[in-house]
């Protein structure tokens, strides 16, 4: 069994126009001074990252992770979480992801998706160049609109979409193949993976390749009342990322799973900081450590009341109180008598 790596910390929900959230070098001094070793890197930001230099030059990689490293921190994966929303967008969403494109391709569906394609290719060059083994993504989505089964769907219709879905990736799971990193797919609400039935439909139709795995996020089952610990059981073997991010779950009369359109404070549903959710992490970090998890802890900040600085601050301790240093030996060992063939035998009564 590995012991988790972390801290680390995903910088998506910190970078801004004020200081020290403004650039990489002073977000990476705020992070390391709170306690965190890893930071997890929002590729469509180019204040922390050129990912096109990242792409093409390792000379440029070594110098950016030694950057960090000398601030005792390491990279633990870049993440394409916009731009593999764009792999596969409805048309229902075009307007609202447009803004997630480059300015180029925006009212152009068929651009927009080629140079998302394009995007997480780079990513995926640049992860091998930074020496880095998964990459954080989404899938997109073609079928979240007939989510609900009212009006009844046509027969064939979320068949097709998932085809669909895979013709997209799967020309970027070889490429991933090619680069020695995988994919791991968040699963979340509004992509086409956002369970695990639809995981395994999806697995189904790129034939389970081997560069399709999966960022685990129990934030999102608890908001869909999916048992985030039995998800750990069923797919533990594909799981590369770990977002750790907490959750309420809170119905009433008023409102349930479907939230009831409201905002993020009145949901019966909803992110919290860490520690002031519902999730048993202890048990989380528990299977990860059973199940020999490869991978880092990285804290997401996505909460509906608290403050996102004072949720870091919070997290990087919570998180360390969490991590499980692996037992080096049986804690029966001092008990243990050794092999011995013709005892076992007698033992047996044979």
């Amino acid at each position: 069994m590995r012991t988790i790596k972390g801290p680390a910390i995903f910088l998506a929900q910190y970078m801004g126009n004020a200081a020290p959230f403004d650039t990489l070098d002073t977000i990476a001094d705020w992070a390391a001074g709170l306690g965190y070793v890893g930071l997890q890197i929002p590729t469509w930001d180019p204040r922390v990252i050129d990912l096109k230099r990242a792409a093409k030059s390792k000379a440029y990689c070594d110098d950016w992770r030694a950057g960090l490293a000398a601030k005792g921190l390491q990279p633990t994966e870049l993440s394409t979480h916009l731009q593999g929303q764009l792999v596969a967008v409805h048309p229902a969403y075009d307007e609202l992801f447009d803004g997630f494109a480059d300015p180029s391709v925006r009212g152009n569906p068929k651009g927009r998706t080629k140079w998302a394609i394009e995007q997480v290719k780079l990513c995926l060059k640049a992860s091998q160049n930074l020496g880095l083994t998964a990459m954080a993504t989404f899938s997109g989505a073609l079928a979240w609109p007939f989510l609900y089964p009212w009006p009844q769907r046509p027969a064939g219709l979320v068949e097709e979409a998932f085809k669909e879905l895979a013709r997209r990736w799967l020309p970027i799971l070889d490429y991933a193949e090619e680069c020695g990193v995988d994919c791991a797919y968040e699963v979340h609400p509004g992509e086409d993976l956002f369970d695990g039935a639809t995981v395994e439909r999806f697995l189904t139709e790129v034939k389970g390749h081997s560069r399709a795995q999966l960022l685990y996020d129990p934030s999102h089952f608890v908001l869909q009342q999916l048992d985030y610990l039995h998800y750990l059981d069923l797919y533990h073997d594909r799981i590369k990322i770990f977002h750790v991010k907490d959750a309420e779950f809170r119905p009433n009369g008023r409102g349930g799973v479907y939230g009831g359109y409201l905002g993020w404070a009145d949901r019966a549903g909803r992110f919290r900081s860490l520690g002031d959710g519902q999730i048993d992490f202890k048990a989380i970090f528990s299977k990860l450590a059973q199940y020999d998890y490869p991978g880092w802890a990285v804290v997401e900040w996505e909460c509906a009341l608290k403050d996102n600085v004072q949720g870091a601050k919070e997290g990087a301790e919570f998180v360390k109180s969490m991590i499980i240093q692996t037992a080096k030996k049986s804690f029966d060992d001092f008990a243990a008598s050794g092999i011995d063939a013709k005892k076992n035998r007698r033992l047996l009564g044979l």
